[in-house]
């Protein structure tokens, strides 16, 4: 599996600590959706999202896909804050 960059950061908030976050990579990515995601909001372009990162980091997709497909389940979830850097 490969880790490759987002062209374009997201960046998102912590329900529970309120802590900013910037979110650039595949692998960074697959992680918050597996180990920190919160259970409550794993609909469904939360599990679009997990299958995007996973077909990235197999090059099955364009990383430029599945960073919005991340970006579609952190506005689901209520924790994105925006894109790009600021």
């Amino acid at each position: 599996m490969r880790d490759e960059q987002f062209d374009v950061p997201v960046t998102i908030e912590s329900e529970r600590t309120g802590r900013r976050l910037s979110v650039t990579r595949t692998v960074q990515a697959a992680s918050l959706l597996v180990d920190r995601w919160p259970d409550e909001k794993r609909g469904p372009k939360y599990r679009a999202a997990l299958k995007a990162m996973m077909d990235a980091m197999e090059q099955r997709r364009a990383v430029g896909s599945a960073r919005r497909a991340f970006t579609a389940a952190a506005k689901e979830a209520h924790v994105f804050v925006r894109e790009g850097r600021h």
